[in-house]
């Protein structure tokens, strides 16, 4: 009981030292005023941006309708692969569409090809085809996606999983962007289809609302979109040919958004925006030892990625002042060291202080985590959220989340980590060992 007592009395002082003392709250949580703060304040910003823009202000009609190829990645996902097609032939949007669904391993995923032609003999029609490219062998998700691109004949290439839909808008919404000559591409919203499956999918469901929605849309007002999704992503064709389609390796979909960005030194003009209201609906990981396996590939690619195969192409020179100094800070700095920063300071600390003083500081830095996450919930809830309904439900999941961005944080602080000493990226599942072992070894 003297211990609960002793729990009380530290935590009854922070807080008294937090509403007395403003200067204390520096010596708290010095990481969140000086790093996280002003990308907050950044990604606020642009998210009031984009609101005043979508709805305090009179849209541009866009008469540019050119052809879209759209590029599907098949291998293993069965039925799933019918309900993306149909997503894309019930678009909605006027030009013409040119659907290709690549079956990768065509041979030993003999469903899913029989499904991709079934659906292209009943769904084909005038300015909707479909086309069923076999690869017979398995080459990897790469080099579904670049035989894909070797057949698109569209200005614009849009890439998806064959576990996507998409809203019937969703082309329409993100063609318009490309009316301006400066943008090469363009990143699309991402929601998780699979929201009641379980705790770990609702987890994944704020937190794409959060980071996908959220995130990228504040991101992207400021041009410095971090990521076009691999599973949802749109291209200029002849850009994307011109330097070399996706590349072999992983974490394709990161990898291809930094070698657009090298060119932003010479092109500053150049600009990839996010499309906040063009919506593909995924499957997420619903139970913890797959997401902990698509987290540790995700996670340990970005090692990969910054510090190895695109280490020398980090200059202002190729970047551009402003993307170059963005990824420096949150590139490199919170997806690489941040979490191994946070693995050590919490090790630290529970060796130097008592369980009762790490029990109150814990729950001081949960209430001003909580408190952060709710406001910004509500903000994207309020002016973003094209399904504000279906959103609120999550809302009760909100005080476990903390606990869930924690446990993320120190898987990707093991997945830097085995990256960096077993090399984990050449262990993708996303292509064959025989694909991974002829690349180029960074």
């Amino acid at each position: 009981m003297s211990e609960l007592h002793t729990l009380h009395y530290i935590l009854a002082d922070v807080w008294h030292q937090l509403a007395t003392h403003g200067s204390f709250i520096i010596w708290l949580v010095p990481l969140i005023l000086c790093y996280e703060l002003p990308l907050m304040i950044m990604v606020v910003m642009g998210i009031l941006r984009f609101y005043y823009q979508e709805y305090c202000t009179v849209s541009k009609v866009s008469s540019y309708q050119p052809k879209v190829s759209c590029v599907i990645t098949c291998y293993a996902e069965g039925d799933a692969v019918r309900s993306t097609i149909e997503s894309f032939v019930e678009q909605v949007y006027d030009g013409e569409l040119e659907i290709i669904a690549v079956v990768d391993g065509a041979v030993q995923n003999g469903h899913s090809f029989n499904v991709a032609m079934r659906a292209s003999r009943e769904l084909s029609r005038p300015g909707r085809e479909v086309i069923v490219l076999p690869k017979w062998q398995r080459g990897g998700r790469v080099s579904t996606l670049n035989a894909g691109l070797s057949v698109a004949t569209g200005e614009l290439v849009i890439n998806a999983d064959a576990d996507t839909s998409f809203d019937n808008n969703m082309v329409a919404s993100i063609v318009p962007y490309f009316d301006d000559p400066n943008v090469p591409a363009v990143g699309g919203a991402l929601r998780v289809r699979n929201v009641g499956d379980s705790f770990w999918s609702r987890m994944q469901a704020i937190e794409y609302l959060i980071s996908m929605q959220g995130g990228k849309t504040g991101l992207g007002q400021w041009n410095l979109l971090n990521n076009v999704s691999g599973a949802f992503g749109a291209f200029r064709r002849e850009l994307l040919i011109q330097i070399g389609g996706w590349d072999t390796h992983t974490a394709e979909d990161l990898d291809l958004t930094l070698r657009f960005k090298q060119y932003f030194g010479r092109h500053p003009e150049w600009r990839i925006p996010f499309a906040t209201l063009a919506i593909g609906h995924t499957d997420a990981p619903a139970d913890l030892k797959t997401l902990v396996l698509q987290r540790l590939r995700w996670d340990g690619d970005l090692l990969f990625l910054y510090f190895r195969k695109h280490w020398p192409a980090f200059t202002p020179k190729l970047l551009g002042k402003g993307t170059f100094l963005f990824t420096l800070l949150y590139g490199f700095l919170q997806n690489v060291l941040m979490p191994l920063v946070i693995v050590i300071y919490g090790i630290g600390l529970i060796l130097a202080y008592p369980w009762q003083f790490l029990t109150s500081i814990a729950l001081t830095i949960y209430g001003f985590y909580l408190g952060f996450l709710v406001f910004f919930y509500l903000l994207v809830l309020l002016a973003i959220s094209e399904r504000p309904k279906q959103d609120w439900r999550l809302a009760l999941w909100l005080p476990v989340y903390p606990f869930y961005a924690l446990f993320m944080r120190l898987i990707c602080a093991f997945a830097l980590l085995n990256e960096a000493v077993r090399r984990s990226h050449e262990e993708s599942a996303m292509a064959p060992w025989w694909v991974m072992k002829r690349g180029r070894r960074f």
